[in-house]
C-alpha cells in the first residue's frame, strides 16, 4: 500500500510558469490595494476594476504552462499516494498531471454566481463580463476566496494534512492563514520537507526539513529522496 503525501503549494511554484506571486512586501498586488480587487468591498464599490483585474490574471495563466515541478509532483504519483493542497488559483498542478487537487482559494479558470454560491461554471475563455449572469439571471463572479470571506475548503484540507504519512510545502512561505495553520494538523512523527528560499522560524523543528531553493530545483532534489528512502 502506497503511503500518503500530502504537499501543501503556494505562488512559489506557480511563479516559475511566469505567474506572479500574489502580493509584494508592500501590500500592492500589480499595483492595486487587494482590497481593491480581492475583497466583497472591492467589489461592490467597483466591479468593472474587480472584473477586469481577474481578467487579466486569467488570460495569464490560459497563456502560462505548467512548469517542472509541477510535473515531478505528478511523476510523485508512481510512488505514493499523493494529495494536493493549493493556495493556488491556477490550474497548472492539473495541467501538469496531478490527479488529485484541492484549491483552498478558489478557481480563476470558474466562474460563481452572486444569488446562489452553489451555481460554479467552467470558463473556456478568459474575459468574464460585467451583463454575464447564472442561470438564476445573477452577475457571475470570480470563484476565488477573497479577503474577509470564510475559506470553505479549510476543514477537508485539515482532514487531509492529518493523514499524511510524509507532508510536503513548496512554494510557500507559510505566512497566510489559514492555510499556513496546515503544518499543524500534521502527526508528531510525520517528516515535514518544506522547499521554499524562504526559512520561517521554526525550520529548528527537528521534524522539519529544509530545502532552501526555488520549487523546481528544490523538487528535482526532494524527488530523489523521497524515491530512494520509499527504495
Amino acid at each position: 500500500m502506497k503511503k500518503k503525501l500530502v504537499v501543501l503549494t503556494g505562488a512559489g511554484i506557480s511563479a516559475e510558469s511566469g505567474i506572479p506571486t500574489f502580493r509584494g512586501e508592500d501590500g500592492l498586488w500589480e499595483g492595486h490595494d487587494v482590497t481593491e480587487v480581492a475583497s466583497p468591498q472591492g467589489w461592490a464599490k467597483d466591479r468593472a476594476l474587480v472584473l477586469d483585474f481577474y481578467n487579466q490574471r486569467r488570460k495569464a495563466i490560459f497563456e502560462s504552462q505548467a512548469n517542472e515541478a509541477h510535473k515531478i509532483l505528478a511523476d510523485l504519483e508512481d510512488h505514493f499516494n499523493v494529495e494536493i493542497i493549493t493556495q493556488n488559483i491556477d490550474d497548472l498542478h492539473e495541467r501538469g498531471g496531478s490527479s488529485n487537487v484541492l484549491h483552498l482559494h478558489g478557481e480563476i479558470k470558474k466562474a460563481r454566481s452572486t444569488a446562489d454560491e452553489t451555481l460554479i461554471y467552467e470558463l473556456d475563455n478568459w474575459e468574464l463580463k460585467e451583463g454575464d449572469q447564472c442561470e438564476k439571471g445573477s452577475q457571475l463572479r470570480p470563484h476565488i476566496v477573497w479577503f474577509g470571506e470564510m475559506v470553505p475548503l479549510i476543514e477537508p484540507a485539515a482532514q487531509i494534512a492529518s493523514e499524511a504519512d510524509i507532508f510536503l510545502v513548496v512554494g510557500t512561505s507559510l505566512k497566510v492563514y489559514p492555510a499556513a495553520g496546515l503544518i499543524h494538523q500534521v502527526g508528531p512523527h510525520v517528516p515535514i520537507y518544506v522547499v521554499d528560499p524562504s526559512t520561517p522560524d521554526y525550520y529548528g523543528n527537528n521534524q522539519i526539513t529544509a530545502i532552501a531553493k526555488g520549487a523546481v530545483e528544490g523538487m528535482r532534489e526532494l524527488y530523489k529522496e523521497l524515491v530512494n528512502k520509499k527504495a
